[in-house]
């Protein structure tokens, strides 16, 4: 297929009436928030081989060893019964059922800053897994809690226990209500045999501050910190690695204009879309989503409180997870939140979603600058 084809990458042809995510209402069955457990198509093709360590920093090469060795332990594990402990092979024990899980570290924590690849050795740890896919599980912390708001605790428990390994992307430890929650579903799933996978992100700070994690995190887990072996991860902070600022934003004119003339793209005022997405589930945002080539909103403008700033702090993950670029008028994404959010305890949340719209911002140019 050309890469310039429609269907590989959205381009501008003859106007069209563009989608609105203001009128899409998704009805996700729990079934499918489940199989969408997966890498997203961001991380859908890394691979251990294609991660490449900073030779000045020998503990990435050291990750990728110790991972590669945790993957090919978890080639023994055995599916049990629904509700029965399954056994690990090498480096866990094996053998007949014991009456205790298997002592020892059931999971790895992925200790870094920002930019230094974590995410690419998490789903990277998932592909190499040998199990089906329906077998092993990949999510971010915020998809892990938004699946037990959808299916219960104890569904969720019952669903992830034949599980081989549950990967949690962005470990958040700002909320302790949702901490000890998704702590006390690991702990299930320990019992139940399933290998767990973590990484977390620091508040981002001055250079060479707050930026491993690995304290706090055995801390906020309490009981699961044994079955944890913290592996830290350094390198170079992507916010030193010279990339081109993100573009100013456009006229409500020349954003219309191009969500016309871009195939599959959606147009919807900011204002709106805020108001959308208290009506949607966060469980759906994904879905909300669906086959987008592009996202253009007018009118951006400071949120008005943490609740609307926590929803589109998902929705700016999701589309940041779907490469679904994203082309606005208003105000620049840096000035979404407040000083005071900013400073407050979602804080990391937030630069998150101000790193993730810039770096889909800067994706969108190259729409609005085709004729």
């Amino acid at each position: 297929m050309s890469s310039s084809s429609p269907a590989s990458r959205p381009g501008p042809i003859a106007d069209v009436a563009p989608l609105s995510l203001c009128a899409r209402e998704p009805r996700v069955p729990a079934d499918r928030l489940v199989a969408e457990m997966v890498p997203p198509p961001r991380f859908d093709s890394v691979r251990f081989g294609t991660y490449l360590p900073d030779p000045d920093q020998p503990s990435q090469t050291e990750a990728v060893r110790v991972l590669e060795g945790f993957a090919a332990g978890l080639d023994g594990a055995v599916a049990a019964d629904p509700g029965r402990r399954r056994l690990f092979g090498s480096g866990f024990g094996f053998g007949k059922a014991p009456k205790k899980a298997p002592a020892g570290p059931r999971g790895v924590y992925l200790d870094g800053g920002y930019g230094v690849g974590k995410t690419h050795l998490l789903a990277s740890l998932w592909h190499a897994t040998p199990a089906e896919p329906s077998r092993k599980a990949f999510g971010t912390f915020v998809e892990l809690t938004n699946l037990v708001g959808a299916l219960g605790f104890q569904q969720t428990v019952t669903t992830l226990s034949g599980h081989r390994l549950l990967c949690i992307d962005e470990f958040e430890l700002d909320d302790p209500g949702d901490t000890v929650l998704v702590s006390t579903l690991l702990g299930k799933l320990v019992e139940a045999g399933v290998a767990l996978a973590a990484t977390s992100n620091t508040l981002p700070g001055k250079l060479g501050e707050g930026r491993f994690a690995a304290a706090d995190f055995l801390r906020e887990i309490q009981g699961l910190s044994a079955h944890f072996r913290a592996l830290r991860i350094d390198g170079e902070d992507y916010r030193h690695r010279g990339l081109p600022e993100a573009p100013p934003p456009y006229s409500d004119e020349l954003v219309t204009r191009t969500a016309h003339a871009t195939e599959g793209a959606s147009l919807d005022a900011f204002p709106d879309l805020l108001d959308h997405l208290a009506k949607v589930h966060p469980s759906r945002y994904g879905a909300l989503t669906d086959g987008l080539s592009a996202v253009c909103l007018t009118g951006v403008r400071p949120v008005p409180d943490q609740s609307t700033a926590l929803r589109l702090v998902v929705l700016a993950d999701r589309l940041y997870d779907r490469e679904v670029p994203v082309l606005a008028s208003g105000l620049p994404f840096d000035r979404l939140f407040s000083e005071e959010m900013l400073k407050g305890g979602y804080r990391k949340k937030y630069f998150r979603a101000i790193s993730r719209l810039t770096a889909l911002a800067r994706d969108a140019k190259r729409l609005a600058d085709t004729p």
